[in-house]
């Protein structure tokens, strides 16, 4: 089998590269930075402000805070260009996100998040900034996940729970997680998609699901953006569909995605190629039919409770008692099948199963210890809630989460929300289950996909067969054919003529040194 590359590497290396130029612009310009201090000022025109500062990079924002002399903090949030592929819908569905979740859970299981005093989906102030959110900042020591990890992890280094962790101090720090988790699952409306609030104040869901995954693909598997998701739906088992799908159009449009040495032998490549095919095709077919279907799909007409692709515990932010005091981060989130909901998280471990350096199976291993720490920390949780009256029986997730490993419903969820994660796990994972054992194949799976050839349609087969010749004849192909949206582009280029200013400038100030004063007379 051969080896492949995560992400499409031209497109990550140009993300990255953004990553790393354009918040270091926004510190160090000083019309832009003095601009990003203007708009928080002037949004708190009442409060004297004594200090504004850079704040943070993360994975999709730039942040910058203001401190006031009455001990208040402000924080402007900007979307990573290159990270962040549709600035304008991220900005629109996270301020939603947390307005609907302040708003309906502050009587049931709260959630602290930030109140947002203004967001913009569009350019503002001399220097075209936006989007941007500002909100209030949430002085902390840290985040769950400190609390969580292996001390002493370098920079750069994927965090991995501390395995010394004391089993009371474990099912402590899991509980207050699980209360998070808990309340988000009793959210839901009648639909799948982001929160909308219309013009008579109720809530609603009326634009489509943007997730973590969409974003990621269209920056790192060079999908076009067009042929991504646009509605919204009213059955799970038509949005399982609509992932399954996109798993489909990703593998047919991403580029570089295997590590191909020159003189390798066009038929190994060209079947490795069908064997990913075969895999998506089958995914599909799980969701296509109803008996199959019904094994995992539980909740197919809804409700859809709320969902955030990008809850971990590292957004989950303490004080020094190491009481939750703010859940920050809300990107990617929407209403999802209540299947999402059920599966236990997979950031039990912080590290993600395809991630683990012992491969899959010892990744489980590691998991299920966790996992029944968790799940007793969970039931806690919701025997507090059902005292209080502030949760149903019916709303119970500790025995829905234990269902959903025991019976393997956690990997359909995992594998149809994660397409880079995909062929990891379809074939150890998902394959048999549905469709048999197969005799005489190896550890890797390699050949299984040969089997089940029969199982798909003819049409399936013939489409299949389209996709690897054109996959093949364009191997070789290294121009990237990338799709980022209008922010990013012009970013790319406001930051391209910087550079090139900056240039011009540095070799003139070379030349005045090196050139002698002219003599008159």
């Amino acid at each position: 089998m051969l080896t492949y590359k995560s992400y499409d590497d031209v497109a990550w290396a140009i993300s990255t590269q953004i990553w790393k130029d354009w918040p270091e612009l926004l510190r160090t310009d000083g019309d832009i930075y003095n601009d990003i201090g203007i708009i928080l000022s002037e949004q708190f025109s009442d409060l004297e402000w004594e200090l504004f500062e850079f704040l943070s990079t993360g994975g999709f924002n730039v942040c910058f805070k203001m401190n006031f002399t009455n001990n208040f903090g402000a924080v402007i949030r900007f979307p990573l260009p290159g990270a962040v592929m549709f600035p304008e819908e991220k900005v629109r569905n996270e301020v939603a996100a947390m307005q609907f979740i302040l708003e309906k859970t502050s009587d049931k299981i709260p959630i602290p998040v930030p109140s947002v005093f203004r967001s913009t989906e569009t350019k503002e102030s001399p220097s075209d900034l936006g989007p941007f959110i500002i909100m209030n900042y949430i002085q902390h020591k840290g985040s769950m996940g400190d609390l969580l990890e292996t001390p002493g992890r370098q920079a750069g280094e994927t965090p991995v729970l501390n395995l010394g962790l004391e089993l009371a101090r474990l099912e402590s720090l899991y509980r207050e997680l699980a209360k998070i988790s808990l309340s988000m699952a009793t959210l839901s409306l009648s639909r799948i998609g982001s929160l909308h609030k219309n013009n008579n104040s109720i809530w609603e869901v009326s634009c489509r699901p943007l997730s973590y995954s969409m974003n990621e693909i269209v920056q790192l598997g060079t999908l076009p953006r067009s042929e991504l998701p646009t509605t919204t739906y009213d059955k799970a088992s038509s949005y399982f569909e609509a992932l399954a799908e996109l798993h489909i159009s990703h593998l047919k449009s991403q580029r570089n995605e295997a590590d191909i040495e020159a003189d390798i032998d066009i038929d190994i490549l060209a079947d490795d190629f069908r064997r990913k095919f075969v895999a998506r095709f089958l995914f599909r077919k799980l969701v296509r039919d109803p008996e199959r279907r019904q094994q995992w799909i539980l909740h197919d007409n809804g409700p859809f409770p709320v969902w955030c692709d990008d809850f971990r515990p590292e957004n989950v932010l303490i004080d020094e008692t190491e009481k939750v005091i703010g859940v920050v981060d809300w990107e990617f989130t929407y209403t999802a099948p209540v299947e999402f909901s059920y599966a236990p998280p997979w950031w039990l471990l912080l590290k993600k199963p395809e991630d683990w350096p012992g491969g899959l199976d010892e990744w489980c291993a590691e998991y299920e210890k966790p996992l029944r720490t968790f799940l007793e920390a969970m039931r806690k949780c919701e025997d507090e809630a059902i005292q209080k009256k502030k949760l149903l029986e019916s709303q119970r997730l500790s025995s829905q989460m234990r269902d959903s490993w025991q019976s393997g419903n956690f990997w359909i969820m995992y594998a149809a929300r994660h397409n880079f994660a995909f062929d990891a796990i379809y074939w150890k994972k998902i394959d048999q289950r549905f469709f048999g054992k197969t005799p005489n194949t190896d550890g890797n799976h390699c050949d299984v996909w040969r089997k089940r050839l029969h199982l798909l349609e003819p049409g399936e087969k013939k489409l299949m067969e389209e996709y690897v010749a054109l996959k093949l004849k364009e191997r070789n192909i290294v121009r990237l054919n990338w799709d980022p949206d209008e922010y990013t582009v012009g970013w790319i280029q406001r930051m391209k003529e910087i550079r090139w200013k900056e240039m011009e400038r540095e070799e003139k100030e070379k030349t005045e040194r090196v050139s002698p004063p002219s003599q008159d007379g």
